[in-house]
């Protein structure tokens, strides 16, 4: 374990890095000029520059500095220009950096040529994901959609002037040129692996909508997290479950999908699901490789849309967010169903914290709450219950100790709330059946079963 403190530097900002360092690295953010508030602009150069040294460290980079480059024109074969190309060399062999992480997306091209000019490996913001996701996937689903989302880009990085594949071919020169048969083997290699996975994938997809299917006939309403990565979406999914997922001041700490089943204050189930963070310009190819697994917020009964309200960006990832379940598909009706959870209350200053609180007040669907303390937890899971609303009435069904076939017929169509064991063996159950299924029980179930409502009132 290592720890550095490292100065400002080129228009850089401050960061503490921890955890095993392997790397030495030099982080450049691109900073397209628009017109405007250049004092606007600045401030959210140094947000990126930070979010990117943040990613750069959740793969263990040693970063020696951290630079913003301003850019009017992009250039076809290097992006930046030639002064600032030959600056930022300068800088590499200063910093005696390995690996330079630019923030922005490269051509293979600018790639090739960037790691030539600087004499060091190049890696663009779409392959520094990767290597996140590559390293944070545990489960089979995980592996598979990052190493599809690899492959996919590695095949957009097949070009003649790699090293690796400058060699002569066997036979006669004028059938193609150096490296020409080794490309085309790589290629051939990525699609035959590509169609596997995708296979594969499939799946892992008709398995997880057959396990939708399931706890559709349960029926418990799913509730799923979604939010910038680093918001706090694990901190509350444990907070809410009890589970023991990572949880960590990280970027995309969490990959993997994680699921628990958690009773609501009025006695209601309703599965939990936690998702993937989300990221500004996240990659496409990444959004279709993890589709599978985002499949289960477009499910969702409810959706949570986690914001770190204490980031001074707060504003502009939520719109990142809601953008990527724009791409997704989130309708209009399902939109209808998202709560904001403004997470990290304990982090506001008092002036801050009231104006947050009179802002939320004026917000349907907004609540205010800390996953670390606990505080405004409560508020938030009566809200999603009203969200749920209440489909179906409960009835009070009585049973013969010896029905089983009926104690499983309640469990898989309804929603069992409770259960009273009388002495002589008879067990009473309160179920929130839905109007259809209630029919369906009247039938089954005869004079045991009255509604709730009716049998308080009669009781009275």
């Amino acid at each position: 374990m290592s720890s550095a403190k490292r100065p400002k530097q080129g228009g850089g900002v401050d960061f503490q890095i921890e955890g095993p360092v392997f790397t030495r690295a030099l982080v450049l953010h691109v900073e397209r000029k628009t017109r405007g508030d250049v004092k606007a602009q600045d401030r959210d150069a140094e947000s990126r520059l930070a979010e990117a040294v943040g990613l750069a460290q959740a793969i263990n980079l040693d970063i020696a500095a951290a630079i913003i480059a301003p850019l009017n024109e992009p250039r076809p074969a290097t992006l930046l220009g030639a002064g600032k190309v030959e600056e930022i060399a300068a800088a590499v062999k200063d910093a005696d950096a390995e690996v330079v992480v630019v923030n922005a997306a490269l051509t293979p091209i600018q790639q090739r040529n960037l790691e030539k000019a600087w004499d060091a490996k190049v890696l663009d913001r779409t392959g520094l994901i990767l290597e996140i996701f590559g390293r944070r996937a545990s489960t089979r689903e995980g592996t598979l959609q990052v190493e599809l989302a690899h492959l996919q880009y590695q095949r957009s990085r097949l070009v003649r002037s790699w090293t690796h594949l400058e060699r002569q071919r066997g036979g006669f020169g004028f059938l193609g040129g150096p490296g020409e048969s080794q490309l085309e083997a790589d290629r051939r290699l990525i699609e035959e692996r590509i169609a596997r996975i995708e296979k594969q994938l499939a799946s892992v997809a008709k398995t997880r909508a057959l396990h939708r299917k399931g706890r559709a006939r349960v029926p418990y309403p799913v509730v799923a997290f979604v939010g910038y990565t680093n918001a706090g979406k694990s901190t509350l999914f444990n907070r809410l479950s009890g589970a023991a997922v990572l949880a960590k001041d990280l970027l995309f700490a969490t990959l993997d999908p994680t699921m628990r089943v958690i009773t609501l204050p009025h006695g209601r189930k309703v599965i939990l699901s936690d998702t993937v963070g989300f990221i500004s310009d996240l990659p496409t190819s990444l959004i279709a490789a993890f589709r599978a697994t985002l499949e289960e917020v477009l499910e969702a009964d409810v959706i949570l849309h986690v914001r770190d309200i204490s980031h001074a960006e707060t504003e502009a990832q939520a719109e990142d967010v809601n953008r990527v379940l724009d791409e997704l598909g989130i309708d209009e009706v399902r939109r209808s169903k998202v709560i904001e959870v403004w997470n990290k209350l304990d982090l506001l200053e008092p002036e801050a914290r009231q104006a947050r609180e009179a802002q939320a007040a004026r917000r349907d669907g907004t609540v205010l709450i800390s996953a670390v303390t606990g505080e405004g937890t409560g508020r938030l899971l009566a809200l999603v219950e009203d969200r749920l609303g209440t489909d179906g009435k409960i009835y009070d069904i009585s049973l013969a100790p010896e029905d089983g076939q009926g104690q499983a017929w309640l469990h898989e169509r309804g929603e069992v709330l409770e259960r009273k064991s009388f002495a002589d063996g008879r067990m009473r159950f309160a179920v929130r059946l839905t109007a259809d299924v209630a029919g369906q029980a009247k039938a089954r179930f005869g004079r045991a079963m009255r509604l709730r409502a009716e049998r308080k009132k009669a009781a009275e």
